[in-house]
């Protein structure tokens, strides 16, 4: 199983800026997608962003132009960079990854989640 470490989040106020942070450990013999995901209180969880394992990427419309997403394969690490933030992008962010253990088999697994809140 692999496990996933989430860090970077806080609190910042609206028009700046966090990086989060990724990392991947376990029994991983490989990772497909990885991902960021957001979930706002009351709201259901949404893609943010996700990047394959040949660096393709897609974002949400809400965060394009403002979020990147990146992945260092050798260290098994995701990041996002998440400049201009904006008060409506306060959410706990989980990252989650798509990847194929030991044994071959497919899994998907995801973070413990890390809290951001942007103030107005």
């Amino acid at each position: 199983q692999a496990q996933l470490v989430e860090s970077g989040g806080g609190l910042v106020q609206a028009g700046g800026s966090l990086r989060l942070s990724c990392a991947a450990s376990g029994s991983i013999f490989s990772i497909n997608t990885m991902g960021w995901y957001r979930q706002a209180p009351g709201k259901q969880r949404e893609l943010v962003a996700a990047i394959s394992s040949g660096g393709s990427t897609n974002y949400a419309d809400s965060v394009k132009g403002r979020f990147t997403i990146s992945r260092d394969n050798a260290k098994n690490t995701m990041y996002l960079q998440m400049n201009s933030l904006k008060p409506e992008d306060t959410a706990i962010y989980y990252c989650n990854i798509e990847y194929r253990n030991s044994f071959l088999q497919m899994r998907n697994t995801w973070g413990q989640g890390t809290q951001v809140t942007v103030s107005s």
